[in-house]
């Protein structure tokens, strides 16, 4: 009776688990088209056509960036481009120190945690990842690599926003 059971069950199990191994390519695993925009502290999402500027950084096996320090002005919307040249997974995340910080701390106790946020990219090995970014406060921003030791090694950068002209 149990070999009977299971010989019939066996062709069901097949259909139902077939599509589960054909599902697997890369192009389902793109970031959605819809950006959630909220307004940071930093800055919100830009939009990619409104990108006037693209800003190359590298992101090093030295626990660095190149560059690690970007000069913007007030209401530019900015594609950040990131390469990671190295051999290991690296992170780009724009914030302020505190937010960094704090973030940093979390990834510590949760490494594997997912990111989905508009002001962040994780960039596999060899791989490019971009941000689009208007800076629209004014002031003194901090990104960094928040994977478990990259920012403690000093993986970290600085955005100055210059405050746009006529504004106080």
């Amino acid at each position: 009776m149990k070999r009977t059971l299971a010989l019939l069950l066996t062709p069901l199990c097949l259909l139902f688990a077939s599509p589960v191994f054909a599902h697997g390519d890369e192009a389902h695993m793109k970031k959605p088209t819809v950006v959630k925009k909220e307004q940071k502290d930093w800055g919100i999402a830009g939009d990619g056509k409104a990108a006037k500027r693209t800003i190359d950084i590298k992101m090093l096996d030295s626990m660095r960036f190149t560059p690690d320090r970007i000069e913007v002005s007030q209401g530019d919307t900015v594609r950040l481009t990131m390469t990671n040249t190295g051999q290991v997974m690296h992170e780009m995340v724009l914030g302020t120190q505190t937010v960094l910080t704090e973030h940093a701390a979390l990834m510590k106790r949760f490494p594997n945690m997912e990111h989905d946020e508009p002001y962040m990219a994780h960039v596999p090995p060899g791989k490019t990842g971009e941000i689009i970014w208007t800076f629209n406060q004014a002031g003194s921003f901090d990104f960094a690599c928040l994977l478990p030791g990259h920012f403690e090694a000093g993986m970290v950068g600085k955005i100055e926003v210059k405050a746009a002209k006529g504004a106080q």
